[in-house]
């Protein structure tokens, strides 16, 4: 039993710090744009399919992983000047944009759809074997993601407290009249915070495909482990929702042994109910 748990446990951590990345996203898209974003899933799905696509034709994972970010990152500045710029610009209420980006999530994903097919798929990549811990099996992937994220948090830490763009975002998430007022390049920020975001959720979805299967539906069925990262570690946090992600991958995961792995989802649906109930704030306070 006690080797099971920590096994549950390490799969947590693995599959928790994948949510974070994608949960930084997300959380700062609504930080700054307030937009809730129900197309981020989807775009986590297709830096997976842009991995697949460039590994494919033999280019090396890490490098596809690169690219992809780079795709995913062109994807959604099209949908800021197609879609949310445009929205902005109207005032559109949050309802309007919540419907608008689930319409947007049923593009993105039925395009996969189309291009690809719906069958699962996996990278080319060579077979490795899983390290042995105590009796706890620890895929070399798993280690290989949760470094990487690790990495990515770390640079978005000096970027958002020692950077002046960093400042900026943080002025923006506070008063976006007033930072407009005071000189702030508004658009600039807004550009940094999909660079950001597309890149984040880019490498999450490569990484989930990189521990799972590549499928098309792998970005929907996060969603709801998402919002609820970023509704419990506080709106606007990207600090809360990595150690909001962290928690719920975690009691996902070890909730199998009692429910099995077909209630995982409501697992993260339960927390995020729990959490608008106590504390609707969130573990941590909303800013950035």
């Amino acid at each position: 039993m006690n080797t099971q748990l920590a096994q549950l446990i390490v799969n947590g951590i693995a599959v928790g710090s994948i949510i974070a990345l994608a949960a930084v996203g997300l959380t700062l898209t609504y930080g700054i744009l307030r937009l809730s974003n129900f197309a981020h899933g989807d775009f986590l799905t297709l830096g997976a399919y842009l991995t697949l696509l460039v590994n494919t034709v033999g280019v090396n994972i890490w490098l596809s992983m690169v690219l992809a970010a780079v795709g995913t990152v062109a994807m959604m500045l099209v949908s800021e000047k197609l879609l949310w710029s445009r929205m902005r610009n109207l005032r559109a209420t949050s309802t309007t944009l919540i419907i608008i980006s689930i319409g947007l999530a049923l593009f993105l994903r039925n395009g996969i759809i189309f291009i690809w097919g719906g069958r699962n798929q996996n990278y080319d990549v060579p077979v490795t074997s899983a390290l042995d811990f105590f009796g706890v099996k620890v895929p070399q992937n798993q280690l290989l993601v949760l470094g990487l994220a690790i990495l990515a948090i770390l640079a978005l830490h000096l970027l958002l407290q020692h950077t002046k763009i960093g400042k900026a975002m943080r002025a923006v998430a506070d008063d976006l009249d007033l930072a407009r007022v005071s000189g702030i390049n508004v658009d600039r920020v807004i550009f940094w915070t999909w660079l950001i975001a597309g890149t984040l959720t880019s490498l999450g979805g490569s990484m989930y495909g990189l521990i799972t299967a590549v499928r098309p539906n792998m970005g929907w069925f996060l969603i709801l482990p998402l919002f609820a990262s970023v509704i419990l570690g506080g709106i606007g946090n990207p600090y809360g929702a990595i150690i909001a992600a962290l928690i719920i991958g975690i009691a996902q995961e070890v909730s199998t042994i009692w429910l099995g792995s077909q209630y995982k989802q409501a697992i993260a649906l339960l927390i995020m109910i729990l959490v608008l109930l106590i504390r609707p704030k969130g573990l941590f306070k909303g800013t950035i």
